[in-house]
């Protein structure tokens, strides 16, 4: 496989530095960005894959520049931050993150982290010669160039959120717990706190046009986990 090509978006020189150094021991093709202002165009330019990416930056926050370029950016993006407070961490989830460290960086961590998105990368990537194609509801997945469309009109789903609804697809009308979502999709074992599920599930219910409230197409099973159902219920008229 490819050296995994990562952009460090940090404006602490001394930890870039440190980074980068110790990312490159491990062969990842790895470059660096300080000012929070040019990052975006850096992000969407040169489409890594996988973006690690400061809170605190001079410039513009890594809360604005995930939010950016998400539409147009669909590999992985690691959050880095100071702060240990959740708020900062459901946020980046929200807006479309798909891991969240806290500073210090324990280097181990990070490398496991990257590792398990490296293996996921590899693993999710069909053969050349792929043509499955999961239709469900009014759903199509081409699962060969990892577009869904929607009433042939193709959706805009970050890396997490495709592998989540294929996930689902692949098991329609199976309910899946959480820990098996989370260990499938993030290749870690969950730790029983993580938020990661329950949003990504969220992102995706808005952009398949479920019903938040009273989803039909992505099912809560209480206790249980999620399932996507197989067919859309038939409109009753009067």
């Amino acid at each position: 496989m490819q050296s995994l090509r990562i952009l460090l978006i940090e404006d602490d020189a001394e930890l870039a530095e440190l980074t980068l150094e110790y990312l490159r021991g491990f062969d990842y093709d790895v470059s660096h960005e300080a000012d929070g202002a040019r990052a975006s165009e850096r992000i969407l330019t040169e489409q890594p894959d996988l973006v690690l990416l400061d809170i605190m930056l001079p410039g513009k926050s890594g809360i604005d520049i995930c939010r950016e370029v998400r539409e147009h950016y669909n590999n992985p993006i690691i959050m880095l931050t100071a702060r240990s407070d959740q708020i900062d961490q459901i946020i980046g989830l929200e807006i479309g993150a798909d891991d969240y460290i806290c500073k210090p960086i324990e280097p181990r961590l990070l490398v496991a982290r990257i590792h398990a998105i490296s293996r996921r990368i590899q693993r999710q990537t069909p053969a050349p010669d792929s043509t499955s194609i999961i239709s469900i509801q009014d759903l199509e997945i081409d699962h060969s160039s990892r577009v869904v469309r929607r009433n042939g009109e193709a959706l805009s789903l970050t890396t997490q959120e495709y592998e989540l609804l294929y996930l689902l697809a692949s098991n329609a009308g199976e309910v899946l717990s959480r820990e098996y979502i989370f260990h499938q999709v993030r290749g870690l074992e969950y730790d029983g706190i993580s938020r990661f599920v329950d949003i990504t599930i969220s992102r995706l219910r808005h952009k398949i046009g479920d019903d938040p409230t009273y989803p039909v197409r992505i099912k809560t099973v209480r206790s249980r986990g999620y399932l996507l159902a197989a067919h859309l219920p038939e409109l009753h008229t009067l």
